[in-house]
This record gives structure tokens, sequence and C-alpha cells, in this order.
């Protein structure tokens, strides 16, 4: 930005800025252009902390200056005489009169307000409603100030211990370092309690946390108490105080931020305040931990927000503008469900990315990554390019939800996009660089025949630039919309995977309609090594990895007539490859499991001769142990679980004997399917296999999810399968397109631990301490399990631990009350619990064991919701 004065338009506000070269933090060099800049980036995560609050600021005109000349500081409650009119505002009493304070409730206010120096924003624990009047507090704060000879690790130490009693009051607690020297702690509240109730809720539980930690913690201001411990003020709640916001500069030597974070970060060793570069990036990568607060949940939460906070928390908005959900196939979610799924994919390893080819009034191709809950969409008019001396025009489109990831079907032509959109490649994304609005770097891996030929792709989106050269509002609409679509030089190395196929920045392009890829097309099987003539003998290719699906409610099913419902056996996922040569059984994690269940061989005697003939076959299903009732016992499964000498499996299976319920068909001799709707796969499925006394189809019901769950409970089955009946098979992948509705809760979990019984099992094992690791794969404590266990399985759960003994505990966050007595062992096995529901900290209430998961490996676990 030049140094003299600019105008610049925001959300339609048209505001000037100046002095931008102006340094503001003078340790850093930090200017005040980039002052500016952070808060209009940082405003869709921070406007909704603080819209419709009351704001003061704390303004540095000359900077923060140094240590010896420290910058003078303003502080400022009454709105500027020069504010302009579309500043939002709100006139508040108080014993002195009558005082006019502004309403950050979008980006522009947040940049004017930037452009006044206002280099912190502090904000009270209420808002004001529709009618401008303020109501009871929707969250409850506490800051944890260290006095002299304490400091931020003490203070995280003392936040662990104010989130226990706050989870005891059934409430959830957020940290936010607070860009100084603490921690501030954040819980939401109901807005049922005045500002007076909380303010003596939170000094009593001050005092609490003093008398139970009079070492360490003081509630009371005095300096000379304060020395080596940590200050718990609770009189921020009181209704005349503010805070400084989520998000807020600091006007500290350097550009620190109150900086939200995860409790994972709270408890690490290396924790320390952040600078405002260091959130940026943060938010850049989609992370905030704050947003669950952002959503009112309180007495005010029925007032219009503002028109910028709207926009940070609903990026479907535009989208749903543009379609009517009875007039199109494309999936339209309601903006609580978009919520939900988008949570839901924040905490997903392994973002995705689709590519599908949209034949609407112009040919192109939509380009979309997953980023911040949503997929962010480019349409490329020539196609994604293959050649590195090639660029393509990717114009910018609104945001789409994370369903229209599996979407293929017609959009009426008098609808938006109308015309036939067909999935070109899809697959996951390793993001590499998101610099919002900028510059966004991803390697994609896609299908083996998908448009981009099966090998990993680096491409960088640039944005053009366009901005000030257009002349009027909308040609400047437009050239923000332009981006530059590169395929990157430097092109992901040989060691990486590449689906078959040598890693290549060149022109080799896929197969398909006029060169263009492998749209639509049919015959081939979407894994490495694949063979369509079923000429190789069983376990020489690498087997398809089964489609997986998405935990959820009958909420979700907001179409029953697009539906399928299967029930959900409670068994293990097994899929069976047969050619002319034999049958080979793997499970989902690809292990050998034929020699665990030989009655299956039925198999292919079950298959039709002449599809054998052909080449492959490939079938999806639950191999099922049934109890006396005939239901699915997946204790009695147990029992089969991790034999392979044919002798013990001879000797148990004459008591528990072994079905396998099909409900899916992959390759039909030699031809995949993968690709056809699951409709069309069932009816081939039940046109290819003939049941037998080992083999069942079990029957689907068609648009009555209703009827199929209350069978579920009926028969005391573990749910339903919801599946979409135009969704394709997507090998390896969760799917919002198949929705597990369980009737009852159940969770793997890696046994770390277990302590010594008393009574009745004095001598045995009493409980098994139990983790599960998260997103990133670290594992956390998750509690224990005492009850389900038989005799058996304490004899077999004693004999198996044995020998794994190690001398410290796997995970480091198991209370001193769960390991008083334990044992240790390596983090290794997978169990299976049943339990009630997740506490705020991570533990499973009321858990009963289930049995052991032998298909499963530790690094598969992962929390079920």
């Amino acid at each position: 930005m030049a140094t003299d004065e600019q105008k610049v338009e925001i959300d339609g506000r048209t505001l000037k800025l100046s002095n931008l070269d102006k340094v503001f933090y003078p340790s850093t060099g930090t200017t005040k252009g980039e002052v500016i800049d952070y808060y209009r980036r940082v405003a869709p995560v921070m406007i909704p902390q603080i819209t419709r609050r009351a704001a003061t600021r704390k303004r540095w005109v000359d900077g923060v200056g140094t240590t010896e000349h420290p910058g003078k500081v303003f502080f400022r409650k009454d709105l500027e005489d020069f504010a302009p009119d579309w500043v939002p505002r709100v006139d508040l009493e108080h014993r002195e009169g009558t005082s006019t304070y502004p309403l950050v409730d979008e980006t522009a206010v947040l940049v004017w307000l930037a452009q006044l120096a206002a280099l912190e924003i502090h904000t009270p624990q209420w808002r004001v409603d529709g009618d401008l009047e303020p109501v009871n507090p929707d969250r409850l704060v506490l800051d944890l100030d260290p006095g002299e000879g304490a400091g931020l690790p003490q203070c995280a130490e003392v936040a662990q211990w104010c989130r226990e009693i706050l989870t005891d009051m059934d409430l959830e607690a957020y940290p936010v370092t607070s860009g100084s020297q603490g921690i501030h702690l954040y819980a939401p509240l109901d807005g049922a309690s005045t500002a007076d109730e909380v303010d003596q809720v939170a000094h009593e539980l001050a005092r609490a946390l003093e008398a139970d930690h009079p070492d360490d913690v003081v509630s009371t201001q005095k300096k000379t108490q304060r020395t080596g411990k940590v200050l718990v003020d609770w009189s921020q709640n009181n209704g005349h105080k503010t805070t400084v916001a989520p998000y807020s500069l600091r006007g500290r030597l350097r550009p620190t931020v109150a900086a939200p974070r995860s409790w994972e970060e709270i408890e690490s060793s290396d924790l320390a305040q952040l600078e405002f570069t260091e959130v940026l990036d943060r938010i850049d990568e989609g992370t905030d931990p704050l947003a669950p607060l952002g959503a009112e949940t309180g007495a005010g939460a029925t007032a219009e927000p503002g028109p910028s906070a709207e926009r940070a928390r609903d990026r479907l908005e535009v989208y749903r503008s543009k379609r009517d959900p009875g007039k199109t196939p494309e999936p339209v979610p309601e903006p609580d469900v978009g919520a939900e799924a988008a949570q839901r994919a924040l905490d997903d390893a392994a973002p995705m990315f689709v590519i599908q080819e949209h034949h609407a009034s112009s040919l192109h191709w939509d380009f979309r990554l997953e980023h911040a809950g949503v997929l962010v969409s480019w349409a490329v008019p020539k196609g994604p390019p293959l050649d590195v001396d090639v660029n393509r025009l990717a114009v910018q489109t609104e945001d789409h939800p994370l369903e229209y990831g599996t979407f293929e079907g017609t959009i009426p032509q008098d609808e938006y996009g109308g015309g036939d959109v067909i999935l070109w490649d899809t697959g996951t994304i390793e993001v590499e660089k998101w610099r919002e609005g900028k510059e966004v770097i991803a390697v994609c891996h896609g299908r083996d025949d998908g448009g981009l030929g099966g090998v990993p792709r680096r491409f960088a989106f640039i944005h053009s630039g366009g901005m000030g050269r257009a002349k009027t509002s909308a040609a400047k609409e437009k050239a923000q919309a332009n981006w530059l679509l590169h395929l990157m030089k430097e092109q992901p190395g040989a060691d990486e995977p590449t689906g078959g196929r040598p890693a290549s920045g060149g022109s080799g392009r896929p197969s398909g309609p006029d060169g263009r890829g492998s749209s639509g097309r049919r015959g081939t099987s979407s894994r490495p090594g694949a063979s369509a003539s079923g000429s190789g003998t069983p376990g020489t290719e690498e087997p398809i990895s089964p489609m997986l699906a998405t935990l959820g409610s009958r909420e979700d099913i907001r179409d029953e007539e697009e539906w399928a419902f299967e029930m959900k056996w409670d068994g293990m996922r097994v899929i069976a490859t047969l050619t002319r040569d034999g049958l080979r059984l793997t499970s989902r994690g690809g292990k050998d499991i034929t020699a665990t269940f030989p009655e299956l061989a039925e198999l292919s005697a079950a298959v039709d001769a002449d599809v054998l003939a052909a080449g492959e076959t490939v079938l999806d299903g639950e191999v099922v142990a049934l109890d006396s009732k005939d239901r699915p016992s997946f204790s009695r499964l147990q029992q089969r679980l991790g034999l392979t000498r044919e002798r013990d499996v001879e000797r148990v299976r004459q008591d528990v004997g072994v079905h396998v319920m099909l409900f899916d068909l992959l390759v039909r001799g030699g031809e995949s399917l993968l690709r056809r709707p699951y409709r069309e796969r069932r009816d081939a499925l039940f046109e290819t296999v003939e049941p037998s006394e080992h083999v069942q189809l079990p029957h689907a019901d068609h648009g009555d999810v209703e009827h199929a769950i209350e069978l579920s409970q009926r028969l005391q089955l573990e749910g339903v399968m919801a599946k979409k009946e135009a969704s394709v098979y997507q090998p390896g992948r969760r799917s919002r397109t198949w929705i597990k509705i369980k009737n009852a809760r159940h969770q793997e979990v890696v046994v770390v631990g277990w302590r010594h019984g008393k009574g009745e099992r004095s001598g045995s094992i009493g409980s098994l301490l139990l983790a599960v690791p998260d997103a990133e794969g670290t594992l956390s404590y998750a509690g224990r399990v005492g009850t389900g266990f038989t005799d058996h399985d304490l004899e077999q759960i004693a004999s198996t631990l044995r020998s794994r003994t190690r001398k410290t505990p796997p995970v480091p966050d198991i209370p001193a009350a769960d390991r008083r007595d334990a044992e240790w062992v390596r983090a290794d096995l997978v169990g299976e619990v049943q339990y009630t529901e997740r506490t705020e900290d991570g533990r499973l209430r009321h858990p009963v064991w289930r049995g052991w998961r032998a298909d499963k490996d530790a690094g598969e676990v992962g929390w079920e919701e």
C-alpha cells in the first residue's frame, strides 16, 4: 500500500486509509498497513465473538513505542464524533450519563477502528438484543494472571484445574492465551443468569480453587499475596467490566494476540503467546478453536447479527440463495446441518478435492478444495492443466457444501448451473499453503482411473490481482474472482504414492472423451494393480478398500425417497475377491482372513458361474456370528477372530458358525461397478449371487427411514445403514452418502493398561484403561471400563496382556486416581466398548466392554463422533 491516503471498498463501505507505512510496533517493524490487513483477514473468526457487544478501544496513535519510550495510549468508550453513519452503535446509560458505543458487527467497522490505531478491542460478556437492549451474559470468563515468579506454565496448570470444575458444572471451557502474560477461559452460558449471578459463581469458583491449591492460586487482587501464584480474576464477569476480545491485537512491545487455543496446546510444554503472523497462518489453515462460542446460545441469540458476522458463520449462504432444493438434485443442506457437517470435516485427517465436468451453458470443469468446512470452488473453462507450461483461468465461485464432493447428476436446464455434472476425479489433498484470497498450493491424490491420470499433482491457484483496475463495481467483482491455475514444475517425488504410474509434470493426459479424461468410465477398477481379467491368483493383487460411512442421525436424512436403508450388522467387514482360481477374504485393513472363515468358501458356488468365468468378482459384506435368537453377536464372533490354524478353526466353528451378509457388488466378471449408482449395484448383486446356508443377501428398505429404524430396534440390531441410491462407491473413503444411524453408541479403543480387581475379582483384572487417538494420531486418555466381562474374557485378557508389559503409561493425561495400582501395556491392541455419552474432557461415560477388535490396528482407531 502507498503511504498517501487512499480509498478502499469493503462489503460495500467506502473507507479512507492513510499513513499505512507508519510503524506501530518498532521491535518488529510492524506497520499500520499490516495492522489493518490483520484485522481485515481475522474478521471472519473475530466478529462472531464480538458482534452486538459494546466495544471499548485502546488507541496508540503513534504506535506502542519501545521500553525506553513507550507510546501514549488513549482509552476510548464513546464513538468518535466523525464516525461514518453506517457504523452500528448502541446507547448505554451509566451513573455519569449516557455513552454511545460502536458495535463491531462487520468487517468494515473493524478496519475503520484499525485506521484509528485502535490496536485493542475490549467487550463485555453480554450482548444487546434486536432492540439494542442489554441482555444477560452469554459467557463466563476467568482471567488467569501470573504473579511475580509465576508464568505461563503455571497458568496452564491452573487452567486445567478450572476446566475440571467447569466440567462438573456442565460448562465447557475454551482457552485463550491473552497475548500478555496469562490465559483467559471462556465458558458459554444459556443467558438465564444475570451478570451479578454469574459474577458470584465465578467468585466462588476462584475461592474454591484457592482453597484446594493455596500454594498455587490466589483469588484476591492484592499484589503482596500474588508472588509465585496465579490470580484467578473472576471480576471481569461484572456487568460493567470488559475483557480484551479474542483475536484482538495487544498493545505490547511485540504484536501479540489474544489467541484462542486448543486444550492440547495448553497442555504442551512449549506453550507460548502467539503473534499476529502466527494467528493468520492458523486462520488460513482453518484453525479456529473458539468457533463454537461464535454460535449464539444465550438470551440475545434471536436478534439479527450484522451482515459480516452472518457471512462469517455461514459460508454457504450464497450457495443456498442460488438453489431451490425442491427443483435441483444438488445437495442443499440447511444452515444448522451444514454447520454440523463442516465441524465434522474439520476433524477429518485428510481433506478432499473433487473435479466435476460440468456441461452447463458452456462446458467447464469445477475444481473444488476442502477448506474451513466447505468446498472452496473455481470454474476452469478449459479444464485443469496437465502440462507445466500451461496456465488456465480459474474463476472463483461460491463455496459449496462438502456433500457436493460426491454429486453426479443432471441439474434442470432452467435452474442455476443447468446441465450434466460428471465426477472427473476426486480424492484427498495435502494443503501446502493457503493464503486466503491470494494463493493456494495443494497436492491432489486422485483416483487411479480419474482425470488426473492416477498420479499426485501439485497445483497452484494464484489470484490474478485485478483489484483497482476495473472502473465499475461489477467489473471489479468479476476481476476479483479471476485466478490462475498452474501445474507446478516441482511435482511429488517418485517416493510418493503414484497409483502405479510414474510421477510426472509432463503432458501425459489420461484417456477419455475427446482426450479430456475418464469421466463416466465404467470398466476399470480404482485400485493399483487391479485386474479386469480375473486371470491372476487371489491374493496377488491389492484388495479394494471398503467404503466407509459417516456417523449420523435420523435428521441427516432430508429426502427419504433418495435413500435406501439396510440393517447394520454387528460383525466384521469383509471384502470377498473371487476368480476362477479361488476365493480371498480380506478385512477392512487389507489383512487376509480367508483361513479364519472356511465355511464362506460357499461364495464360489453362490456366484453365477458365467460371471466367474468372465473374470474377477468382488463383493462387500459383513461376517457375523448369530446368538441363540439369531441376532448378530459380536462377542460370539470374537471367538473366531484371529484363528488361522485349521485345527483351531475347526474346534471353535463347531460351536460358533458364521454367515456373510452381502450388501454390495464392486466388480462383476472383470467389470468395475464402482462408478455405478448404489441402486444399480444392488440390482446386479441379486442377479449375480444366489443365497446359501452361509451366504445371505439382506433386504434393503427404500424411502422409509422410520420403518427401518423401528425394525432394527425391534430386532435388537446395532442400527441402520442409510445409503443414497444415486451414490457411487468410494474405496477407502468415509462419505456423507452413507450414514450409519446407531441404536447404541460404540467406540473402538486402544488398551493402555489395567488395574487390579477387588472383592470377587481379587487376583484378576478389575478394569482396563483406555485411550483414543486424535486426528493427528496422538493418544489421549478416554477412561476405564470395568463391566461387560465374562470369566472367559477376564482369563483371555489377562493372558493377552501379560506379555505386553511396559514400565510407563503410554499416554500422559491419566488422572492420579486412575493411575493408582495400574499396570501399563504396549498401546497396540484394539477393543470396543458401548457407552452412554462422551464427557467434555474426552472420557467415556458408563462404558461396557464388547470385546477385542483383532481386525483393527491401533493406527486405525479414531473417535466415532
